[in-house]
């Protein structure tokens, strides 16, 4: 009897492409002969981006998820590939995240046609970024910059610094990378100064919990180090509440059986800001996340959280 075909399914992106194919091609390379298949599926995430208006104003990160998942849970499709930053930290019954493929550059990369870095911006410089995250990591260095809504995929947002839109944007080193246009990134942000979003530089699977057959194809391609790290910048999120409402930035390092977790809550406005670190070990990383959470909002208190509604 053949071997049944699997099927991904993902967004109709550029990067969600290439994440697809990259995640087609790790399983070929384990299981030799496999037959795959990739389905894309149209999100309201994906269909909205046309708009200028923030993701915070429509739905939040299940715009990118809520159709894919439909298929996952109807047997459609076998698993879907997402970027771990667009996750939300709650999933539909009977769905989990089942591997983690080796994390790439976690970073936030400046890209301008104008300056060198993101210090060198003059007074007043206009600076494009749809990230709440990114706009208040930037305020809280530079006040006195102009924010402009700024979508859409990749070559779009360099396109429009091309046209005079903005004077400089931020995007994820990670997706320049994967799509091989790494010589856009004018220079890299320092990540203890820019905490990029949880799960930034990951990809991640989610797949049904039944599915013991998928279940144990993805099993070899799991990066146990990426999965830590992950587990802990999630939990922290979780404990937040964090969504696209919500500037939050968190790292996760490992070295050897040791975690350390940076995290960081900011106002909108980039006008207040707390952050702390934690450390522990990689078998309480969700533990560690949960406590950095709980201790960000003891500090910041009920009041801080009253911009993020």
């Amino acid at each position: 009897m053949a071997e049944k075909i699997i099927r991904i399914g993902t967004r109709g992106s550029k990067l969600a492409l290439v994440q697809a194919e990259y995640m087609k091609s790790l399983l070929q390379d384990v299981h030799q002969g496999l037959e795959i298949e990739i389905e894309v599926i149209s999100t309201a995430g994906d269909r909205s981006q046309k708009e200028n208006i923030a993701l915070s104003e429509i739905g939040g990160k299940g715009l990118f998820t809520l159709e894919i998942e439909q298929k996952l849970a109807d047997g459609s499709i076998d698993m879907a590939v997402h970027s771990a930053k667009d996750m939300p930290t709650t999933l539909p019954e009977g769905l989990a995240l089942v591997c983690y493929p080796q994390r790439e550059n976690v970073a936030d990369a400046f890209i301008s046609n104008k300056v060198d870095r993101f210090e060198d911006l003059s007074k007043g410089a206009v600076m494009g970024s749809a990230s709440l995250r990114r706009r208040a990591l930037m305020w809280r260095k530079r006040p006195d910059l102009e924010m402009v809504m700024y979508r859409g995929n990749v070559g779009t947002r360099i396109e429009k610094l091309k046209q005079g839109v903005a004077d400089a944007t931020l995007l994820a080193c990670a997706g320049l990378i994967r799509l091989g246009m790494s010589d856009a990134i004018t220079s890299q942000l320092p990540v203890d100064e820019f905490p990029p979003a949880p799960g930034q530089g990951a990809i991640t699977v989610e797949a049904h919990l039944e599915n013991n057959h998928m279940l144990e194809l993805l099993k070899p391609l799991n990066h146990s180090e990426t999965e830590t790290a992950l587990i802990a910048e999630r939990a922290f999120l979780e404990e937040l509440d964090g969504s696209c409402r919500t500037p939050i930035g968190a790292h996760a390092t490992l070295d050897g059986d040791k975690l350390s977790l940076h995290g960081i809550i900011l106002k909108p406005d980039g006008s207040e800001s707390h952050e702390h670190r934690v450390q522990g070990t990689i078998g309480d990383s969700r533990e560690l996340g949960l406590e950095l959470g709980k201790i960000l909002k003891s500090r910041a208190g009920t009041k801080f959280f009253a911009d993020w509604a």
